[in-house]
């Protein structure tokens, strides 16, 4: 039978003292099994133990943090080292202060549980771990402790903040985890720094007007264009950097960061119809957009687009791709079979080849053909050759050349791109 006899009322999660079976035991929640709950561990103790844990907060939490590793150590099923964990008792509950700093000194501990609770920072940064909870408080404040180890990371990496690096990490929610998705909060920033951080983000704004981060179906129907992704970063970076050269990295990488997360979300929020490229090229002639065209990969799916459909061809057919695109499914290709002609996208070698009926096939006679091949600049390559096959077809490519019917001449000059 379990009696608890002592538990403080400010935090469920420090050590409670229980009675089993008349024996005093030191009970403690920590760790976590393998479905990632909490596991339940405990230690016994005599009644002088226990006077000190009920009247010494500072002393309960100490071996709070004394006991954490320990139980870590145990991992999702073993036991806890009971010897080590009695072993902890006496120094940490019944020593001297100095005694006491001394075996944090030599053990490791749980720093967290300490600086949420309160501890003094300067204090326990020289070691002076007992003095440093002597204005410690029963309810935890995790945050404190959050940013205690995110100041910690960051000094490791040779990194110290000043107010306006603070401030702009704060708005974008980047202060505690770099990796963090960043948004605007401004309710987040102290309003006396508010205006400041503002002022660089409308740098920012200012910077990357006008430029958009496309989205890229080679990768699916969310993935955006790595290249615009970088080319937003340099512009972003640059421009803060000579507006506020006194700002550490971590806060100008949060600026781009946000900005480039927010031209991606607006790629994957709104519906192109991607033929904006080919409307810039005035060789196009309107007259010979294709009325139908398939669509196929390399694993045999097909589609057939017809116009007149609520999608323009260049939009189905990068659906059609973000559907289907993987690491082994990297060829695809347009096919108007009425004009016997038709463009194949090789995206693992950034290249593509244009297709021209020659001869068609006739009693029995293999047809012939003429087949071009070019390099292709990522992303907005494909999309323009796209554009602009569709609209006027393969005499429309023509002054989006070179076009070489030298596959080793293609693949030399693609091998001197990737060694460049």
């Amino acid at each position: 039978m379990r009696d608890v006899v002592f538990a403080r009322r400010g935090s469920g999660w420090l050590p409670q003292v229980i009675r089993t079976d008349g024996e005093l035991r030191l009970r403690l929640a920590a760790g976590a099994d393998v479905n990632h709950e909490p596991r339940t561990f405990t230690v016994p103790i005599g009644a002088a133990h226990l006077a000190v844990i009920r009247e010494d907060l500072a002393r309960h939490l100490l071996l709070f943090s004394a006991l954490l590793p320990l139980c870590d150590a145990a991992g999702t099923g073993g036991g806890l080292d009971e010897d080590a964990a009695v072993a902890l008792l006496d120094p940490v509950l019944l020593s001297a202060p100095a005694d006491v700093d001394a075996l944090f000194r030599r053990i490791e501990w749980d720093r967290s549980r300490l600086v949420a609770h309160g501890a003094d920072l300067d204090l326990l940064e020289r070691g002076q771990v007992y003095a440093a909870m002597r204005a410690a408080t029963e309810t935890p404040d995790e945050s404190r402790a959050q940013e205690y180890h995110a100041a910690r990371r960051r000094a490791e990496r040779g990194v110290v903040l000043g107010p306006l690096d603070a401030g702009v990490l704060r708005f974008t929610g980047q202060y505690l985890h770099g990796a963090t998705l960043p948004r605007r909060l401004p309710d987040a920033v102290d309003p006396a720094l508010l205006p400041q951080v503002m002022q660089v983000i409308a740098t920012a704004e200012q910077a990357c007007a006008g430029m958009r981060i496309g989205l890229d179906p080679r990768r699916g129907k969310r993935a955006t264009d790595k290249r615009d992704w970088e080319r937003m970063t340099a512009t972003v970076d640059a421009a803060v950097r000579r507006a506020y050269p006194d700002l550490v990295d971590d806060a100008v990488r949060t600026v781009s960061f946000l900005m480039c997360s927010e031209a991606a979300d607006r790629a994957r929020n709104s519906r192109a119809d991607d033929d904006e490229a080919a409307d810039e090229h005035p060789e196009v002639d309107d007259g010979a957009r294709k009325t139908a065209l398939s669509f196929t990969d390399d694993k045999g799916d097909a589609q057939t687009w017809l116009r007149g459909g609520p999608r323009t061809a260049s939009a189905a057919f990068w659906d059609f791709v973000a559907d289907r695109s993987a690491g082994d499914n990297e060829v695809f290709t347009i096919e108007d079979e009425e004009r016997g002609e038709g463009i194949q996208l090789h995206f693992y070698a950034d290249s593509i080849a244009r297709i021209t009926t020659v001869r068609p096939g006739a009693a029995g006679s293999a047809p012939q053909y003429r087949v071009e091949y070019r390099l292709v600049d990522g992303i907005g390559g494909y999309r323009t050759l796209v554009g602009v096959f569709v609209r006027g077809g393969c005499a429309a490519l023509d002054r989006h050349g070179p076009w070489t019917p030298d596959v080793a001449e293609i693949e030399r000059a693609r091998r001197r791109r990737d060694d460049g």
